[in-house]
């Protein structure tokens, strides 16, 4: 009997996927476990492995397509059996049938010819393929949207909607994007000639700029960091604090790290920890607005600012003020590590009630961290400087830790907001005390 396999829920907060890339094609063998399809939420990336062994009798999306959860992709079973029930209603028509599967790949073949001397179109799905034949859209023209610069159906119909066709007669020799002098544009027979001296000027003009589509995790990130700035009264404090204790303290804890049995305890596990105490102290930095009301949390939920290959993503180590120092230096390991990898569970990238983002390695000695709404505030640590203080009237240098506060004016105002920042910077500065609560 034929196998469905579906798009997965990844998270109960996740209503649909894009698929990235299929790794098999119509026709192939695969075997149970081998990868079929990639795919990615708004924050997080996954490889769907074949539930069962057999061959793919259909798939019914394309790379590029945002799916549904739990919506149909394609099905494997044997050679020639029935998969009529598995077909989503609104792609009926267009099952790819044994026959028609035929006719797409004389299609493919025709096809290819207009696009081969494209360097920028040579990858086109079968869909796009099909209906380019069947509207005479100008494919050097095509602008890909698809993964990895492929050409998807939407890319063939915006030609065909701007009147980017070319005539049947043209199109047997056209091999490269002219300037077409038929109704709305359209490529004829008598443009052809001009086709040379177009190519010979492109081959001498470099291009100047190139255009690259946004990732969906881009796109989340614009989109929360603008509402972030356009809807929130933001006010950034800057503060420091002498690190000579916790800088040894974190070299005492390296030190003893395998006899005790502890974590590699970092100096932002440090901040995390002190941060989850002196919340407690602070519930408007330990809360959401909510335009209406206020949301104050009874534990903190402590989002950690990370930087990814995919740009930057905030996973939570809930119920944070729970945690020991080693414990809460592993639980922020494992969610950075899952972030950094792409495959971090979508439910752990929101519900943080206060979020820590760490600048300190890149050099940077102050900074304006942007709030993730609809939470009240959020820490940058910055990197250690050296400075100078008086200790009974002689000039001592200490190495100093900088700390800036973004907090939401509209939940709180400055005091409060300067008094938690200097909170955190005597519990950082004192970390050995911190310790013994």
């Amino acid at each position: 009997m034929a196998t469905v396999v579906i798009m997965p829920r990844q998270g109960q907060s996740v209503e649909s996927c894009v698929i990235t890339s299929f790794q098999k094609k119509v026709g192939d063998t695969v075997e149970k476990g081998e990868v079929l399809f990639s795919y990615e939420t708004d924050k997080s990336s996954f490889d769907e492995p074949a539930p069962v062994s057999g061959k793919i009798l259909a798939i019914f999306r394309e790379e590029g397509d945002d799916v549904p959860c739990l919506e149909n992709v394609l099905v494997i079973g044997n050679e020639g059996e029935d998969f009529s029930q598995f077909v989503p209603k609104a792609e009926g028509d267009s099952a790819p049938a044994p026959a028609q599967e035929e006719k797409v790949e004389v299609k493919e073949e025709k096809v290819e010819q207009v696009v081969a001397t494209n360097e920028s179109a040579t990858s086109i799905s079968p869909r796009a393929r099909m209906l380019a034949d069947k509207t005479g859209a100008d494919l050097l023209k095509a602008i890909p949207t698809g993964p990895d610069g492929r050409i998807i159906e939407r890319d063939v119909q915006r030609l065909v909607d701007m009147g980017l066709t070319v005539s049947p007669a043209a199109k047997g020799e056209y091999a490269q994007a002219v300037e077409g002098t038929g109704i709305n544009g359209k490529v004829v027979l008598s443009d052809l000639s001009k086709a040379p001296e177009v190519q010979a000027v492109a081959t001498q003009v470099a291009p100047e700029y190139e255009d690259v589509k946004l990732p969906n995790v881009r796109k989340v990130i614009a989109k929360s960091m603008h509402a972030s700035l356009s809807t929130m009264a933001q006010l950034t404090l800057n503060a420091s604090f002498d690190a000579t204790k916790l800088m040894a303290m974190r070299a005492s804890l390296k030190a003893g790290a395998e006899a005790l049995g502890l974590n590699n305890i970092t100096l932002n596990d440090m901040v995390l920890y002190a941060v989850s105490r002196v919340l407690k102290n602070h519930k408007d930095l330990n809360a959401h607005y909510l335009d209406d009301k206020m949301r104050y949390f009874s534990n903190v939920h402590l989002g950690v600012a990370v930087d990814t290959d995919r740009g930057l993503l905030v996973p939570t180590v809930f119920n944070a003020d729970k945690l020991s120092l080693n414990e809460m230096s592993i639980a922020a390991k494992a969610v950075i590590k899952d972030a950094q990898s792409g495959k971090i569970n979508p439910d752990l990238l929101k519900g943080a009630s206060f979020t820590v983002t760490n600048l300190g390695s890149l050099g940077v000695e102050s900074f304006t961290p942007v709030i993730n709404p609809p939470q009240t505030g959020i820490l940058g640590v910055c990197t250690i400087t050296r400075r100078v203080k008086q200790v009974n009237g002689v000039d001592v240098f200490y190495p100093a830790m900088g700390l800036s506060l973004t907090f939401d004016h509209r939940a709180l105002d400055g005091a409060p907001a300067a008094r938690f920042l200097k909170d955190v910077c005597f519990a950082l500065e004192n970390f050995d005390l911190l310790l013994t609560k």
